[in-house]
C-alpha cells in the first residue's frame, strides 16, 4: 500500500476521532455504512439533526435466510453446550497422616545364601550355633555383630525361614526397612505361614509409610501368632490405612461421577445432533411437499383438501372434471356438469374418503365396487 495514501488515511481517522461531526456529511455515507456493516456504532454528533442513530447491522457480509440461520444455530448448539460444561481435572487433596517414617536404606543387598545347596547335618548344627551367638549379641545391643552371626547361620542353612525372619527383625531395630523386607520376603518364600516373616515385613513397611501394605501384613501375622507388639503397631498403622482407603474411594467415586457426566453429555450431544438432523430433514420434506402441492398423487392437479363443494381449491372447478373437450380423441362418458350420477357420487362419503386418500388405485377400486362407470371411465382415461 502506498505510504502517502496510508498516512492520509491515518490523518483522516485522527480527524474523525477529534471531530466526529464531520461523519454527518452525506459524502461520507459510504464510510459510515461500512462502519455499521462491521457492527460499529457512531457517536451522536456524527448524525444530522433529527436523525436517530442506527443500530449495528445483524448481517455483516452475507445475508442468510431465516431457515439457514435456524439450521446453523441448531447445528452449533450441541457443540457449544458440551464445551460450556467441560469440567476441570480432579486434583486430589493431601492426606493428613500420623506416625513417623524413616529414610529408606540404600545399602547393597545382604548375603542371602544358596537355597539349592543341600544342607548337611553338620551345616545345620553350625547354623544353630551361629544363631545362638546372634541372640546373645542382640541381648547385649550389639546389632551389627548379631547381623554377622545371623548371616553365617543363613549361609550354613539357606533353607531356614526362621533365620531370615530373625535377621529381618534385627534390621528393623537398626532402622533398615528395605533390608528387613528382603529377608522377610525370603522367609515367606520358604514358609508362606511364617508369622515372624509377616510381622517383620509389616513393621518394615510401616517404617517406610506404606500404611495399607503394613496393615495387611500385620493382620495376617496377628492371625497366625498374635502378640502385643503386633497389636501396638496396628493401632498406629490402621488409622492411616483407613484414611488412605477412604481418600482413594472418594476420588475414585468422583472420577467415576465425572466420567458418567461426560458420557451423559456426549449422549445428549449426539441426541441433540440427531434431533437437529431430523428436524432439518423434516423441514426439507415439508418444503418439498409444499412445492409438489400443484399436483395430487394419483392424477388431479391442485389436490383436494377437505372436499370440494362447488370446486377444488387446489386446481379447477368441478365442471372441469366432466367437461368433454372436442379436441380430445377419447369421448368422455361422464356427460354434462349436471350428470345426476356424478353429482350423487360427490355426496357419497366413501367416494369422498377415497378422493381424500389420493391414490388412483384406491379411487378406481371404490368406483368399481360402487358400480359408478362414469367416474371410473374418467379416472381410467385420465
Amino acid at each position: 500500500m502506498d505510504a502517502a495514501k496510508l498516512n492520509q488515511l491515518k490523518q483522516f481517522v485522527e480527524l474523525c476521532k477529534a471531530n466526529p461531526s464531520i461523519l454527518a456529511d452525506s459524502s461520507l455515507s459510504f464510510f459510515t455504512d461500512y462502519i455499521h456493516s462491521l457492527g460499529g456504532r457512531l457517536p451522536p454528533s456524527a448524525y444530522k439533526s433529527g436523525e436517530s442513530p442506527r443500530k449495528p447491522s445483524k448481517s455483516f457480509v452475507v445475508d442468510e435466510s431465516d431457515e439457514d440461520i435456524e439450521d446453523n444455530e441448531e447445528e452449533q448448539q450441541p457443540q457449544g453446550t458440551a464445551h460450556d460444561e467441560e469440567e476441570d481435572e480432579i486434583i486430589e487433596s493431601d492426606i493428613e497422616l500420623e506416625g513417623e517414617i524413616v529414610e529408606p536404606d540404600n545399602d547393597p543387598p545382604q548375603k542371602m545364601g544358596d537355597r539349592s545347596v543341600e544342607v548337611t547335618e553338620e551345616n545345620r548344627d553350625a547354623s544353630q550355633e551361629a544363631k545362638a551367638q546372634a541372640m546373645e549379641s542382640i541381648s547385649e545391643g550389639k546389632l551389627e555383630e548379631a547381623i554377622e552371626h545371623l548371616t553365617k547361620a543363613i549361609l550354613f542353612n539357606s533353607t531356614s525361614a526362621i533365620m531370615y525372619a530373625t535377621r529381618a527383625s534385627v534390621y528393623i531395630k537398626m532402622k533398615k526397612p528395605n533390608a528387613a523386607i528382603r529377608d522377610a520376603d525370603a522367609a515367606l518364600e520358604i514358609n508362606p505361614d511364617s508369622a515372624k516373616g509377616y510381622k517383620s515385613r509389616g513393621m518394615a513397611r510401616a517404617m517406610l509409610g506404606q500404611w495399607e501394605e503394613a496393615a495387611k501384613d500385620l493382620h495376617v501375622a496377628s492371625k497366625l501368632d498374635y502378640d502385643e507388639e503386633i497389636s501396638a503397631v496396628l493401632k498406629k498403622v490402621e488409622p492411616n490405612a483407613h484414611k488412605i482407603e477412604d481418600h482413594r474411594r472418594k476420588y475414585d467415586r468422583l472420577r467415576k461421577e465425572r466420567e458418567d457426566r461426560k458420557t451423559e453429555r456426549e449422549r445428549q450431544r449426539r441426541r441433540a445432533e440427531a434431533q437437529a438432523a431430523y428436524e432439518k430433514a423434516k423441514k426439507q420434506e415439508q418444503s418439498s411437499s409444499s412445492s409438489r402441492a400443484g399436483s395430487m398423487p394419483g392424477g388431479f392437479p391442485g389436490g383436494m383438501p377437505g372436499g370440494f363443494p362447488g370446486g377444488m381449491p387446489g386446481g379447477f372447478p368441478v365442471e372441469c372434471l366432466v367437461e368433454c373437450p372436442e379436441a380430445s380423441p377419447v369421448a368422455c362418458p361422464v356427460g354434462c356438469p349436471e350428470d345426476p350420477e356424478l353429482m350423487a357420487a360427490f355426496k357419497d362419503p366413501e367416494v369422498m374418503e377415497a378422493l381424500q386418500d389420493g391414490t388412483t388405485l384406491s379411487i378406481l377400486f371404490l368406483l368399481l365396487s360402487l358400480q359408478l362407470p362414469s367416474l371410473f371411465c374418467y379416472y381410467s382415461v385420465a
